[in-house]
């Protein structure tokens, strides 16, 4: 009965949360006006709200303390109850990590209970809000907590988190240090705190979780003296908790951190963070995030559009993370030092889901940044033997399926980005491809993965197929004309699972038989041939290969009628064990799930430009909104984000390494991408609103395009795009 109660009670939470009306802005706001940290937080976007830096080292933001799915974050818009401030957040994952260093003011004594467990400890000492009493913008999150009446404010800047607590008269001024409590999924195995004098304290806190040894290391300095501190072993060994007293009723602490050292937490701290002006700290942040969303600067009537279009933007650049330090130092895959010389070492590379959007978003607008992130990953490399597959704080996760760190690679190359070593990235991405791993050797010697040793064999194989069509077209790049013929020839590797027999791409045994019974809208998390879906939604991941799938189904007309039913399948997902990672559905099409993400703009290859631009508007009206609940699945570290930025633009890299934008339809009225220091390409739908969806014209630097797409290099050699947008389909438009 409680926990039905607690259901109902945040299902009417979010359902207020979607009822309220955005404050209606200018043209002429500040675009960070426009971010709202709040949109994800709720059902299953896993986004958090606190302060952070564009893909800064820190990530500050507040922590509930509950274990469950829906908290991968740290943090869930049903929940009332504070753990703590954290130093490091993942934002949309689908598993919980991180939330490293956690501070928690109290106006109460601090005492420890003798074989009290650390969840206990917490438990009694966490604070209780309500979001009436919570305000979070680009760079900055406020919260009053009602039990203790303790305002806690925090910003950032790159490398150094800004904390300021302003407590009530007559109580007492704590601050808890808690470097033991897993407040989320991991377990720390050492911690140490040291109160080193009145004004710094320095500490570490190593643990095993999603990244199986994490190093964190920090350094706080207080703008007030602490007057006494005590410090607990709490639970048991390598979980430690100190209490920070203070007189002042208004406390400030700086903190740094490093995945080396307390030395270089030090020096990240203080390089990065002198003063202990909070609101000059602030305004720095906030201008920082100007200047990144500054990069796309939309037109649009509707201030909600506004609203989603720039809290997107936003969600895109809080990962990848820094994680080298000031000096380049940064710890090794094998827990040595490591140095970045000449570049900035990233982290958090959820590529399974980034590779689709988000990174091609950033060969738009940050390319500098994606240089040194091919770097990280060649690094990586260079460490381990491989490409990294989901890279978390120095640990390779293996987590999801395929090589995507190819593509990302793949599309640099191609797209004449950076100054990292070509021939090492070839010569990585061909090793990683040929290594046999997770059913690899099987699908070189055989063609395919068999679903009798392999799980998840159909999702494994069409994603390296995807990737083999990179390498193959680096290769023919570099002049590797032997490697181009024999990663071409792989990439078709798909197509050994299709069985024209039901229409479906179907999981095959070693005998070459067919895996049954089959269900193409049957869904199961774990043993299934597909990876978070069925064999509806994977019908359709080759976009590499479109016109090969074509034909595999027939033709464009079949083929477009086959796509079609996807989007009116009445039972979508079957199965009680099905991913709840299947979300956002329009019939079998889960949008809240990544590998569906191109799928609508396959109309285009078949004739249906008009489908391919209804879905979209229908997807982004209904799967994007600025409540909390606004995001229909995980953000997975900016994929869905870049998602919206890419479609309500007009434009979608569908095969990411083949240099083409599929044209979709463009939400907003005007998008002005920079895409280098004072040029710019821009799109103009005048007319583009809910019910003005499907174009009529377009026009590229004012002749008429009679393609279904435009290139990366007309985008990078700027001009203007032009839409004639109509609520009428024409249905003859690129026939």
């Amino acid at each position: 009965m409680t926990k039905l109660f607690s259901i109902l009670a945040a299902s009417v939470l979010l359902l207020s949360a979607c009822t309220t009306t955005a404050p209606k802005k200018t043209q002429d706001d500040r675009l960070t006006d426009f971010v709202d940290p709040f949109i994800g937080t709720a059902y299953h976007g896993h986004t958090y709200p606190g302060a952070a830096f564009p893909f800064g080292q820190i990530q500050l933001s507040p922590d509930n303390g509950t274990q469950g799915w829906d908290w991968c974050s740290g943090y869930h818009y049903s929940d009332s109850i504070l753990a703590g401030f954290s130093h490091l957040h993942l934002s949309g994952t689908g598993i919980g990590d991180l939330a490293d260093i956690s501070f928690l003011p109290v106006s109460s004594e601090v005492t420890f209970q003798e074989g009290e467990k650390n969840a206990d400890f917490v438990a009694r000492y966490s604070g209780k809000y309500s979001h009436d009493q919570e305000t979070a913008k680009a760079g900055y999150y406020a919260v009053t907590l009602k039990n203790s009446h303790i305002k806690a404010e925090f910003t950032v800047t790159e490398r150094a988190g800004l904390h300021r607590y302003s407590f009530p008269e007559g109580g007492e001024n704590n601050l808890i240090i808690n470097l033991g409590f897993a407040i989320n999924w991991d377990k720390p195995y050492q911690t140490s705190l040291n109160v080193v004098d009145s004004l710094l304290v320095t500490g570490s806190r190593l643990s095993n979780g999603w990244a199986k040894d994490q190093h964190v290391y920090f350094a706080a300095r207080f703008s007030a003296p602490i007057t006494k501190s005590i410090t607990e072993n709490v639970g048991g060994e390598g979980r430690t908790v100190g209490v920070l007293k203070f007189v002042q009723k208004q406390v400030m602490a700086k903190v740094g951190i490093s995945s080396v050292s307390i030395e270089n937490a030090l020096a990240n701290l203080d390089s990065s963070l002198a003063g202990w002006d909070f609101e000059a700290t602030a305004q720095a942040a906030s201008d920082a995030w100007e200047k990144e969303l500054s990069k796309i600067r939309i037109q649009s009537s509707d201030s909600a559009q506004k609203t989603i279009f720039y809290t997107s933007l936003y969600h895109t650049m809080v990962a990848p993370s820094l994680f080298s330090d000031l000096n380049g130092d940064f710890k090794g895959v094998n827990g040595d030092l490591q140095k970045a010389t000449s570049y900035n070492r990233y982290t958090v590379f959820s590529l399974w889901d980034t590779y689709r959007a988000l990174h091609p978003l950033f060969t738009l607008t940050q390319q500098p940044k994606v240089n040194d992130m091919v770097k990280s990953m060649l690094d990586h490399y260079k460490q381990t033997g491989l490409l990294p597959v989901w890279e978390l704080e120095g640990n390779e996760t293996w987590c999801m399926v395929g090589n995507h760190s190819i593509s990302v690679i793949a599309e640099a190359i191609l797209k004449g980005i950076g100054d990292f070593d070509q021939q090492l990235a070839f010569e990585a991405m061909k090793v990683t491809s040929m290594h046999d791993r997770d059913g690899m050797g099987l699908y070189d010697k055989l063609g395919y993965m068999p679903a009798d040793q392999i799980q998840q064999s159909v999702a494994k194989s069409e994603e390296v197929a995807i990737d083999d069509w990179a390498v193959a077209a680096v290769a023919q790049k570099l002049g590797k004309t032997e490697d181009a013929a024999y990663f071409a020839k792989r990439a078709l590797n798909y197509r050994n699972y299709f069985d024209k027999e039901t229409g479906f791409m179907r999981g095959k045994l070693t005998n070459g038989q067919w895996t049954t019974p089959f269900d193409p809208a049957y869904s199961k998390h774990e043993g299934s041939d597909y990876t978070e879906g069925n064999g509806w939604q994977y019908l359709w991941l080759a976009p590499h290969d479109v016109n090969g799938l074509i034909e595999l189904l027939g033709g464009k007309e079949p083929f477009a009628a086959k796509l079609d039913q996807l989007f009116k399948v009445e039972e979508g997902v079957k199965g009680e064990e099905a991913s709840s990672d299947i979300s956002g559905l329009i019939g079998a099409y889960a949008h809240g799930n990544e590998p569906g993400h191109h799928t609508t703009f396959l109309f285009n290859y078949a004739g249906w430009a008009w489908r391919t631009q209804e879905l979209n508007r229908q997807i982004q009206t209904t799967m994007y909104t600025t409540a909390p609940d606004g995001l229909c699945g995980n953000e997975d570290c900016g994929q869905m984000s870049a998602w919206y930025v890419f479609s309500a633009m007009g434009f979608y890299p569908v095969n990411p390494s083949e240099l083409t934008y599929q044209l979709g339809s463009p939400l907003v009225q005007e998008a002005k991408l920079e895409v280098a220091p004072g040029k710019f390409f821009t799109m103009k739908a005048p007319l583009a609103s809910n019910e003005n969806k499907y174009i009529q014209e377009v026009k590229l630097n004012g002749e008429a395009l009679d393609r279904t797409y435009i290139t990366h290099q007309e985008i990078m050699d700027g001009g203007t795009l032009e839409f004639t947008m109509s609520a009428q389909p024409n249905k003859e438009l690129f026939k």
